[in-house]
């Protein structure tokens, strides 16, 4: 049973993860119906090392892209994925400073469903303002080209291709227009450094990390695409290190796993990254025609019944 809570676990983990709705937060909420027969230190640490099986469906999904050492690159591909990498140490700073600094202040604060409720709440509310601006502006200069871009001409035929052509073309420089980074390689240290302060929201549970870089991102110029790219490879190092540093504190509180524990821990990993894999793919194909409006309004509709249930609760009207 103990094996079925933590594939259900991991199965939470991978989905919510790379998807802006909160994996701490869910697994926060999944913990009040089902919990696991371990004991307080190792569920601690088992949020956290969870993630590890998220962070190498990223490795493999991406492994060409974040690798400098691939003979399929040339030169200057391998000095750009170097270049990458930078960016990504660059935006990893403010969590190194803040986030560990904070980790036990804020587990003692605001690891509770009042909280995520809150934050699945507000952080929807910000989702979908920022997409709603994103689509008037977008509309904006898209008609602003339309009226200043060459008229098609040529025989019927001829004409409802190009005005498709056309529409496909103005499209694509609208959003030149409103994401001055539409490629992650573009991204500079200073948009990066921006992205990682945003980062640091996510220390409070039910934010989102990947909902808090992706809002961060789009807010500092990034497309959606380069911005849910960036959010991926952030997460590397900073959940490395976040994974390291619970499972650190675990060891040095002398606390030994049982072997239910280790069996576990290992299930709830090998699931969070076969989800992983799945969510990964979908998140990238989804924003290439949508925004992430649905995930606003989830996050409001999850944080408000999650409220009315233990309002409900509280008041002893549920069995």
């Amino acid at each position: 049973m103990e094996l079925l809570k933590a594939v259900l676990f991991g199965i939470v983990e991978g989905v919510t993860e790379w998807l802006p709705i909160s994996s701490t937060g869910h697994l926060i909420l999944l913990n009040e119906f089902i919990t696991l027969n371990v004991s307080d230190a190792f569920r601690s640490m088992f949020d956290v090392v969870i993630q590890l099986g998220a962070i190498l469906a990223v490795v493999v999904l991406f492994f060409h892209k974040l690798n400098p050492f691939s003979f399929k690159k040339t030169p200057a591909q391998r000095k750009s994925t170097w270049r990458l990498w930078g960016m990504v140490v660059i935006g990893c700073i403010p969590a190194a400073v803040f986030g560990f600094a904070l980790d036990d202040w804020v587990n003692e604060h605001f690891y509770n469903k009042v909280c995520v409720a809150a934050m699945l709440i507000l952080y929807g509310i910000i989702f979908i303002v920022l997409e709603r601006r994103n689509h008037r502006r977008f509309q904006e200069a898209r008609a602003g080209l339309a009226l200043s871009g060459p008229r098609p001409r040529g025989k019927h035929a001829r004409v409802d291709a190009q005005a498709h052509a056309t529409s496909e073309q103005l499209d694509a420089r609208a959003e030149e227009q409103l994401f001055k980074i539409t490629d992650v390689d573009d991204i500079d240290w200073k948009t990066a450094l921006k992205i990682g302060l945003f980062q640091v929201l996510a220390i409070i549970p039910g934010t989102s990390r990947s909902g808090a870089t992706i809002i961060g991102g789009m807010l500092t110029g990034c497309s959606r695409t380069a911005a849910a790219e960036f959010t991926f490879f952030l997460a590397i190092p900073v959940m490395l290190g976040w994974g390291a540093v619970k499972a650190a504190k675990f060891v040095l509180a002398g606390v030994a796993m049982t072997a239910t524990e280790i069996a576990v821990l290992v299930t709830g990993v090998v699931s969070a990254f076969v989800m992983s894999i799945v969510s990964i793919k979908f998140l990238m194909g989804y924003i290439k025609k949508n925004d992430f409006t649905a995930f606003g309004i989830y996050r409001i509709i999850v944080g408000v019944l999650v409220l009315a249930y233990f309002a409900f609760e509280t008041m002893g009207m549920l069995p």
